[in-house]
C-alpha cells in the first residue's frame, strides 16, 4: 500500500457531523404528520422566473467560461456591491466568480499556501468548513472571541469574520468590524469575511467588511464572500462571488485557472439576472420574516429562550439543557433541529433551528409546539 492510501487526506478531518443525526431524524420521520426538517438551511422556494428564463436562455453554451466570468458578470456584481454594500471604488481586478462559496472556503487556505506553522481564525462557534480549510491546507485551526484580545497575530495569516454569523445569527456594527480590520492590518493579516446572510437582517442591518466607513475606502487586506443560495434560492446553481483586495484576488485568479474551477455558463447568465433584481429578494425576505416570527414566538412559548439571532436564517435556542436532550426532545415533535456543538463545544447547550422550510411544514411544527 502507498504512504498516501494509508494516510488518506480525510484522516485530517473530523467527522462528518451531520451523519450523527440519522437515528433522530429516523424519530422525527415517525411522527403520523411527517417529518419536519428544520436542521439544514436548505432553500425549498422556487427559484424566481427571471432567473430560471436567463438560465434557458444560456443552455446552449457548448464552449469552455472563464474562470474570471463574463464582463456581464463582474459588471453585475459591482453593480449590486455598490447599490447593497456600499462599497466604493471597486472595479472588476476586485471580483471573483466562486463555484459555491462552501468550496471557496474550503480550499482558500490551501490556495492561498497556507501550510504547517501557519494559523487560521474563525469564531468559536462557527461553520465547520472554517476549520475543514484549515486541515485541509495542514494549517492550525484556532477559534476566538474576540480576535484582537483573543489572537497571537505572529503566525496569524487568515482571519475568518462571518457576520450575520452561521449559527448564531449575530452581526457585528461598524465600529466593531472597523476595529478588528484595523488590527488585521497593522499585523498583516488577511481578512476574509463571510457574508453570505448579509441580506437577511431582522432585527439589525449588517455591513459589509467593505463598506467605507469599516475599510477606510480601500480593500488592501480585505476580501467579502457572497453567495445566492439564501437570498435567491440558488443553493442548486452554485453562484457565488468574492470581492476585495485585487491582489488577493488575482493570486486566486491564476490558480484557479489551472485547476479549473469555472462557474458554468449557464449560471453565470443566472447570477447576473441574480443581482440585477432587487425585488424577488424583498419578496423571498418577507417569507422568511413570516416563517421566523411564527417559530420564535412557538419556540419562546414552548419554554426556550432565544439569543442573538438578529439575521439570516436561523434561531439559536436553548432549553438550559444538553443540546442532544433538545434534538431528542424535539424530534418526539417530528422536529429535526442541529445541536449546536456542530458548530463548536461553546454550543453544546443551544440548537440550531432553520427557517427554511416551506410554509405548511412551518406551520406544523408551530402547531406541535404549540400543542405539546
Amino acid at each position: 500500500m502507498s504512504a498516501a492510501a494509508s494516510s488518506p487526506v480525510s484522516a485530517l478531518l473530523p467527522p462528518f457531523p451531520w451523519d450523527r443525526l440519522q437515528p433522530y431524524k429516523a424519530t422525527a420521520a415517525a411522527h403520523p404528520d411527517g417529518l419536519v426538517d428544520l436542521s439544514v438551511g436548505t432553500p425549498v422556494d422556487p427559484v424566481p422566473h427571471l432567473v430560471r428564463e436567463a438560465l434557458t436562455a444560456a443552455a446552449d453554451s457548448p464552449g469552455y467560461p472563464t474562470v474570471w466570468g463574463t464582463a456581464g458578470l463582474r459588471a453585475a456584481v459591482l453593480g449590486w456591491a455598490g447599490r447593497r454594500l456600499g462599497a466604493e471604488g471597486l472595479t472588476e481586478r476586485n471580483v471573483l466568480p466562486v463555484v459555491g462559496s462552501k468550496e471557496l472556503v474550503a480550499w482558500l487556505p490551501t490556495q492561498l499556501g497556507l501550510g504547517p506553522g501557519d494559523t487560521v481564525a474563525f469564531p468559536r462557534l462557527a461553520y465547520p468548513t472554517y476549520e475543514v480549510g484549515a486541515r485541509l491546507a495542514r494549517a492550525e485551526p484556532v477559534v476566538y472571541d474576540d480576535p484582537v484580545t483573543d489572537l497571537d497575530p505572529g503566525p496569524l495569516k487568515l482571519l475568518w469574520l462571518n457576520s450575520p454569523s452561521n449559527p448564531t445569527g449575530r452581526v457585528l456594527g461598524k465600529d466593531e468590524l472597523a476595529r478588528i480590520v484595523a488590527w488585521a492590518r497593522e499585523h498583516d493579516v488577511l481578512v476574509v469575511s463571510d457574508e453570505c446572510y448579509l441580506e437577511l437582517g431582522w432585527e439589525a442591518d449588517p455591513v459589509s467588511v467593505l463598506h467605507p466607513e469599516v475599510c477606510g475606502g480601500g480593500h488592501e487586506g480585505l476580501v467579502a464572500v457572497h453567495s445566492l443560495s439564501k437570498r435567491s434560492n440558488l443553493a442548486g446553481y452554485r453562484a457565488a462571488f468574492v470581492l476585495g483586495d485585487a491582489a488577493v484576488l488575482g493570486e486566486l485568479l491564476q490558480i484557479r485557472k489551472h485547476g479549473g474551477m469555472m462557474t458554468p455558463a449557464p449560471v453565470q447568465a443566472a447570477t447576473v439576472a441574480a443581482l440585477g433584481d432587487d425585488a424577488h429578494v424583498a419578496e423571498q425576505r418577507e417569507r422568511y420574516a413570516a416563517r421566523r416570527t411564527a417559530l420564535r414566538e412557538a419556540l419562546l412559548a414552548h419554554g426556550f429562550r432565544v439569543e442573538h439571532s438578529e439575521a439570516g436564517l436561523y434561531l439559536w435556542a436553548t432549553r438550559d439543557e444538553p443540546c442532544w436532550d433538545t434534538v431528542a426532545h424535539l424530534a418526539t415533535l417530528g422536529v429535526l433541529a442541529a445541536p449546536g456543538d456542530f458548530y463548536g463545544p461553546a454550543g453544546d447547550r443551544f440548537v440550531r433551528i432553520a427557517f427554511t422550510a416551506t410554509d405548511e411544514r412551518v406551520a406544523a411544527a408551530v402547531a406541535r409546539l404549540t400543542a405539546a
